[in-house]
C-alpha cells in the first residue's frame, strides 16, 4: 500500500473511507482507536487516569471565561469528531487527556527514545531544524497551539521573544491559560508568563499585519481540508514581517511508517482523523510558494514527520 501525495486517492484507500462512511462501522473504529491509546498509556505507566481526576478537580467554567470569544463563529469542518473523541476537539474530555495523550502516541516513536520521552524528542526535533536559521524572532506566533504544549516549547527555546498562542477551541486554550499560571507560579517558570493566548480561527486571526518574525504550525495541518490549510498559509503571509519565517511540523506523507502500514491499522488511524487524505494529497511546497513563500525546504525529522521551513518571498 503507498499512500503519496497524489491527485487521486488510491483503490485501497477508498474501500477504506467507504467502510468509515458507515456510521456503525465507524462508530466502531473511532471507540477501538481511543481504547487502544488510552491501554497503550497505561501499560506505558503514563498516569492517564490520575492526571485526569485531578485535572477535573479545577473550575473549567471560570478558566474558560478568561479566554473565550463568546461571539466567534466555528469553520464546518472544525465541528466534527476528531481523536476518537464524538465532540472532537469541542470538548472538556480531549482538552484534558490531551497531554497524557501525546505522550502515549509518540512514546515510542524514536527507537533510541525511553518510552515517556518520545514526545518532547518529536519537539525537540522541529526545533533542530528551526533554530539554526531562526535565530532571534521578537515575536512568535503558534498557530493551532491547542493546550500549548507546542508554545511552551517555543518560548522555552526563545526565552526573549514574546510569544502568542492561537487556537480554535476554547477548552484546549483554558487548559494552556491554567498551565500557564502554573508555570508562573515556578520560579523556574516565571518566563512563560509572557505568552499571550488568542481564541480565533488560524485563517482570519484579526491580529495585525507584519506583527511576526515567526509562525509556527505544530502537529495541526493534516487536521484541516486544503481550503483551510491555503487560507491559514495566506493568513500567516500576512502577519509576518519582511524576512518572517513559517515552520511547520506535521505528518509525512512519504514516510516509510505510513507506506507499510497495516490496512486494519490505517482503518483505525483514519477514523480520528477525518481530512487525512486531503492532507496527504497536498502540494504543500506549491501551496506555499501560491501563498507568497521562497521555496520551501522540507525536511524528514522523525520516522512519521516531517518539519517545513518557509521564508517570505522577497
Amino acid at each position: 500500500m503507498v499512500i503519496a501525495a497524489k491527485n487521486t486517492v488510491p483503490l485501497s484507500i477508498r474501500l477504506i473511507n467507504g467502510l468509515l462512511g458507515i456510521k456503525p462501522i465507524y462508530a466502531i473504529a473511532r471507540h477501538q482507536a481511543r481504547q487502544m491509546m488510552v491501554k497503550r498509556g497505561e501499560k506505558l505507566g503514563i498516569p492517564w487516569r490520575k492526571q485526569i481526576e485531578e485535572m477535573e478537580a479545577v473550575d473549567w467554567e471560570s478558566e474558560i471565561k478568561k479566554v473565550e470569544n463568546p461571539n466567534l463563529s466555528y469553520p464546518d469542518y472544525y465541528l466534527t469528531s476528531f481523536h476518537g473523541y464524538e465532540e472532537g476537539n469541542m470538548g472538556w474530555k480531549p482538552a484534558l487527556e490531551l497531554e497524557v495523550a501525546a505522550m502515549t502516541v509518540h512514546s515510542k516513536l524514536f527507537n533510541k527514545a525511553g518510552e515517556l520521552e518520545g514526545d518532547s524528542k518529536l519537539r525537540d526535533s522541529y526545533h533542530n531544524i528551526l533554530k539554526p536559521q531562526i535565530t532571534q524572532p521578537q515575536d512568535i506566533l503558534d498557530m493551532g497551539c491547542a493546550a500549548g504544549l507546542s508554545t511552551f516549547a517555543l518560548q522555552e527555546i526563545y526565552p526573549k521573544a514574546k510569544v502568542t498562542g492561537l487556537d480554535l477551541s476554547p477548552y484546549f486554550l483554558a487548559v494552556a491559560n491554567y498551565r500557564s499560571q502554573q508555570r508562573h507560579g515556578n520560579p523556574s517558570g516565571a518566563r512563560q508568563a509572557n505568552i499571550n493566548w488568542v481564541h480565533a480561527p488560524a485563517e482570519s486571526t484579526g491580529l495585525a499585519d507584519a506583527s511576526f518574525d515567526l509562525v509556527s504550525i505544530y502537529l495541526t495541518c493534516h487536521e484541516l481540508p486544503q481550503s483551510a490549510t491555503r487560507q491559514i498559509f495566506a493568513e500567516a503571509r500576512r502577519l509576518l514581517r519582511p524576512n518572517g519565517y513559517l515552520g511547520i511540523k506535521c505528518s509525512n506523507p512519504h514516510s516509510e511508517a505510513y507506506q507499510k502500514m497495516p490496512r486494519y491499522v490505517l482503518t483505525l488511524f483514519k477514523s480520528t482523523e477525518p481530512y487525512l487524505d486531503e492532507y496527504f494529497s497536498l502540494d504543500i511546497k506549491q501551496a506555499l510558494i501560491d501563498a507568497g513563500f521562497q521555496t520551501p525546504t522540507i525536511t524528514p525529522s522523525s520516522p512519521r514527520h516531517r518539519t517545513v521551513v518557509a521564508q517570505v518571498a522577497k
